[in-house]
């Protein structure tokens, strides 16, 4: 997943640089240059006390400019309003982008204290700039004469795209309304912070002790000997402890032979910060009022509306249009999905009824028996490792790219590693650091981000990016290495795709750069580069078995491909129904409070949703659409950019999985340009036509034949 940086738009600080005493003679490390290579943030010498005069003065600093704009006597053109806007608040941006990334990777009491303090004063001058009439008059001035002044296309674009921002974030509103308005953001930031808050501390504190081994029948032994270390370091030794962070809780739900373990693991997850002190309930409700009042201060009929109005979708009813030609194949994939599942139950004797805590485990069962793959052989091929060697070398081989790794360069946490990304000729492309296993102080989850953007100046000088990978995968355990399942390798490759859109990104301008499109354009360099993973001509180069050293054998890569689409049904019906909940949730204008999970009961029913399968997130736990406006209204676009990648692959499959030309076409189309041109225009000149949705079917297995009719909606 893609993570929004909050102003241009963090990670855990040493314990010894978290001191809160500041020496007398010292500087502020975002007050000044960094001196580091790269001008990588020194995060050691960063310490708590650092942030809040940082970030005051760095909106004390970003008034100043922006009000330098508007009273600047020169008439409005694109270099005196439209870029030097994007060139303010530099200290801002700077300190932002190290605290919220922070802020994530290692939450703390101190963290959180500050981060009540940092997010809503950055929320507040954000709604005054948007909200400033003057600055406005110049922006409309540039806009309503852009033809005249001689713009680059992109320069077109940004000043467009400003103007659009303005008028979507309350420009046009009286004075009064605007007032209401950033009264609204501002109750929003506090929300999301809650919600987060409150999800991070539900799946901390739940733990599923076991302290009788014969309940740990089917459990890959690696997974028991981290449960094991779990429990000894809370003091229970001799005992088991499994915990809701997915390395943990997955292989239980899908190995464990006790239904009623898997059952307790599922009945948490589930219900995760929805009752008690943590519960998330109340906080959706006030963010659902919220948005209805910010979508009518704005002129929308409702939330989704506004929200899908920004992007390639352009409505609602496109978005929903999509999801539904997806949905309909997919549950009745499902059913012949339950149908093996139940046979093989009954085939064994279980003597149950198919169950959602079911559907993980069985699900196995009839993959080991139909294609003979067992994960736990499989996953000794892919040591995490191996499998980060496997994304440089696609990036090696597509782009042309080098990754070296920095062992003294500066790290928020020892178990980052640092790498300097250069091209083929030598020259540096990025910074590039990954963080991979899990802390009780990071949020679930996978994401890519930045502590640092890219841009090219008039003189023709650059700043290139410094781009980070976290993730939350199974760690390493006594003598036995980090190793990945299927899914935690698709996810590394996911977010590397990502990290790539960032790294070679060659827009001019800091708004365009990397990651900077329409949410959903975002997820289509993410999600192509997963189709590399499993590739025979990548997969033998980089999966090789941790002990032996032994390339996985052929008869296995065999096994993989023809169980590729095994279990496809089930995944799609979750992840196409919170795709559509989250739609559901953003169509209602609410004043009180609804019954949440009543809420989503009903949307299950009119979905028709099988018994056997809960949305991919519930509500309380939907950080994608509650925890921020990320993807709020927008977590369809997972699925509108599986459609463009499965598309655009198919033309990779047909001229070559490492085709020279086709790679380049995709890196000076797609990954160089980031948002310096409409999406879909990009997205046609490197594929030669507009995606269609049977690619995605056709990959899902879902459909067998082609499926007429089903273009994408909406777009250019």
């Amino acid at each position: 997943m893609y993570k929004p940086i909050l102003i241009a738009a963090v990670s855990m600080i040493l314990p010894a640089a978290q001191s809160t005493v500041m020496a007398a003679e010292r500087t502020n490390p975002f007050m000044a240059p960094y001196n580091t290579t790269y001008d990588i943030p020194p995060f050691e010498a960063i310490q708590y006390g650092d942030y809040m005069p940082a970030v005051e003065q760095g909106v004390a600093e970003y008034k100043k400019e922006i009000e330098a704009i508007v009273n600047n006597p020169a008439k409005a053109d694109f270099n005196n309003t439209v870029l030097a806007m994007e060139k303010a608040g530099k200290l801002l941006n700077r300190v932002m982008l190290v605290f919220s990334s922070l802020n994530e990777t290692d939450s703390s009491p101190e963290m959180e204290a500050i981060s009540e303090k940092a997010f809503p004063l950055v929320s507040q001058v954000t709604d005054e700039v948007m909200m400033n009439p003057g600055l406005f008059e110049r922006v409309k001035y540039v806009y309503d004469h852009r033809g005249e002044m001689g713009l680059t296309p992109a320069e077109n674009r940004a000043v467009e795209e400003s103007y659009k921002q303005f008028v979507r974030n309350g420009a046009l509103l009286s004075p009064g309304k605007k007032a209401e308005l950033m009264a609204v953001n501002t109750k929003l930031t506090d929300l999301y912070l809650k919600f987060n808050r409150n999800l991070l501390n539900a799946t901390n504190a739940y733990t599923l002790v076991v302290d009788d081994a014969s309940r740990l029948s089917g459990i890959p032994a690696s997974n028991v000997a981290v449960a094991a270390e779990e429990a000894a370091s809370r003091g229970l030794a001799g005992k088991w402890v499994f915990t809701l962070h997915a390395p943990s809780r997955l292989p239980l739900l899908q190995y464990a032979d006790d239904r009623d373990l898997r059952r307790q693991m599922y009945e948490a997850y589930t219900t995760l910060a929805s009752t008690g002190e943590t519960s998330n309930m109340p906080v959706i409700n006030e963010i659902l009022k919220a948005r209805t009042a910010k979508a009518a201060l704005l002129g929308y009929p409702d939330f989704a509306s506004y929200m899908t109005a920004n992007v390639m979708a352009k409505t609602t009813e496109n978005a929903e249009d999509l999801l539904l030609k997806i949905w309909r194949p997919a549950i009745a994939k499902v059913k012949e999905e339950v149908a093996e599942m139940q046979a093989l139950a009954d085939k064994q004797g279980a003597g149950i009824t198919i169950a959602p805590w079911d559907y993980y485990y069985y699900a196995e069962k009839v993959r080991a028996d139909k294609y003979a793959l067992n994960e736990d052989e499989v996953r000794a091929y892919f040591p995490l490792e191996n499998v980060r060697e496997g994304i440089f070398r696609m990036a090696n081989r597509l782009y042309g790219v080098t990754f070296t790794e920095m062992p003294d360069a500066p790290r928020y946490n020892p178990e980052v590693k640092v790498y300097d990304v250069t091209d083929a000729a030598g020259k540096h492309v990025a910074v590039f650091m990954t963080d991979y296993f899990p802390r009780a102080s990071k949020r679930q989850g996978a994401w890519m981000s930045e502590f640092q953007g890219a841009f090219v100046d008039a003189d023709g000088s650059e700043q290139r990016p410094i781009v980070y990978n976290v993730g939350n995968f199974s760690k390493p355990s006594g003598d036995t290495p980090s190793l990945l399942t299927l899914d935690e390798v698709e996810t590394m490759f996911h977010e590397f795709g990502h990290g790539l859109h960032g790294m070679l990104t060659r827009a001019k301008l800091r708004s365009q750069a990397g990651t900077n499109v329409d949410r959903d354009f975002v997820e289509l360099p993410s999600q192509i580069h997963e189709h590399w993973a499993l590739e025979p001509e990548l997969l033998k180069t980089y999966a090789r078995h941790y002990k032996t050293g032994e390339v996985i054998p052929d008869e296995l890569v065999k096994k993989l491909a023809a169980a590729s689409t095994h279990n496809q049904g089930f995944m799609s019906t979750e992840l196409v129904g919170a795709a559509l909940l989250d739609l559901q949730y953003g169509k209602l204008n609410v004043t009180g409070d609804i019954d949440v999970a009543e809420f989503e009961k009903s949307v299950a029913k009119t979905l028709d949703m099988p018994a056997e399968v809960q949305f991919r997130y519930r509500s309380s736990y939907f950080r994608h659409i509650f925890g921020s406006d990320g993807y709020a209204s927008g977590y369809y676009t997972y699925l509108w950019a599986q459609v463009l990648d499965c598309d655009g692959f198919e033309l990779f499959k047909e001229k070559g999985v490492f085709d020279p030309e086709t790679a380049e076409s995709f890196k000076e189309n797609v990954l160089e340009m980031g948002g310096s041109a409409d999406p879909m225009e990009l997205y046609v000149k490197f594929r030669g036509h507009k995606p269609n949705v049977e690619a995605l079917l056709r990959h899902r297995g879902l459909v067998s034949q082609k499926a007429e009719g089903l273009n994408i909606p909406g777009g250019k």
